[in-house]
């Protein structure tokens, strides 16, 4: 692959309560905008009901943190009052398989979650996806293709709907691998970035995997990213004997799993203020930099790190 994939895209922390995490996030001095659930109808002639997942983004300019929890078909038990609805448009001829699609996906979440509400899904950054595709094939990694959705997008002139072309990596047992391409400037200006936390961007994400297979890991990332592993981000390979040296007081919920990210922010004594006055516990990794620990925000450690 290229040597332009030096970033992250997003990580995905799916949870079982998604009002509950959004009200995590907000304590850590996140902006977190309501959620967004998808509706279909799931027949001709149907209402719309909400399926999928519902998510929601902590945003930065080109990167982010995604809230997602999966959604039963026409249930929104357990969703904020403001989260937003939005109905899809789909050929009836292409219902059928955009229903499944969507269902597979839904239950994949759901699966993950029974594995450990936590960090599941890491997506590196690339200018050119469709070179990256062709890059990933002659390595011989494995994956879907290029993909492209629809996200829709809330403008000063009404909802839009931004491109989102992407591919997941095959045979992945830490969770949803892949690569996106890279944020579009046209829509930048709908993101809010102005978080109280100073954040700035999505800098790393910490991967802990068995014992004895680290080397095996760091071949299969460095396959992904075309190029060794720098010392600090996009990802951060360890054992689990390992964790505590980086996370004291981390263990992680299973191997392997992405059990931390690390978000770059403007002023780490405002980011160590904010968090004492909102009353989270503080740690502190190996490199002297404050984190929240798992067990306080559900399931991932949030390690912050001055830009």
């Amino acid at each position: 692959m290229p040597h332009d994939i030096a970033r992250l895209h997003h990580v995905g922390h799916v949870v079982s309560d998604i009002a509950r995490a959004m009200t995590l996030y907000r304590r850590l001095g996140f902006h977190v905008p309501p959620p967004s659930v998808p509706a279909l109808a799931p027949r001709e002639g149907a209402a719309p009901e909400p399926f999928g997942a519902a998510n929601t983004h902590a945003d930065f300019s080109r990167s982010f943190v995604e809230l997602v929890t999966p959604v039963k078909p026409g249930n929104t038990a357990g969703l904020p009052s403001e989260a937003r609805i939005v109905p899809l448009q789909v050929p009836p001829e292409a219902l059928p398989l955009v229903l499944s699609r969507i269902d597979a996906a839904s239950n994949r979440l759901r699966g993950r979650l029974d594995r450990f509400e936590g960090l599941h899904i890491v997506m590196f950054s690339s200018p050119d996806i469709d070179g990256a595709a062709n890059s990933l094939t002659a390595l011989g990694v494995g994956h879907g293709g290029v993909n492209t959705v629809g996200r829709p997008v809330e403008t000063p002139d009404g909802v839009r709907t931004e491109p989102v072309r992407y591919l997941e990596i095959d045979g992945t047992p830490e969770g949803r691998v892949g690569v996106v391409a890279d944020l579009d400037p046209e829509f930048q200006h709908t993101r809010h970035l102005d978080h109280p936390n100073g954040a700035q961007e999505l800098v790393e994400a910490v991967l802990c995997v068995p014992d004895g297979q680290l080397p095996l890991f760091r071949e299969r990332y460095e396959r992904f990213l075309g190029r060794q592993i720098p010392a600090e981000g996009p990802v951060t390979l360890l054992t689990g004997a390992d964790l505590p040296d980086l996370l004291p007081g981390e263990d992680p919920p299973a191997l392997p799993a992405l059990v931390a990210c690390t978000v770059a922010v403007r002023d780490i004594a405002r980011v160590r203020a904010l968090l004492a006055e909102n009353g989270l516990p503080v740690r502190e990794t190996t490199r002297g930099e404050p984190f929240v620990p798992s067990e306080a925000a559900l399931g991932a450690a949030l390690i912050f790190r001055e830009a």
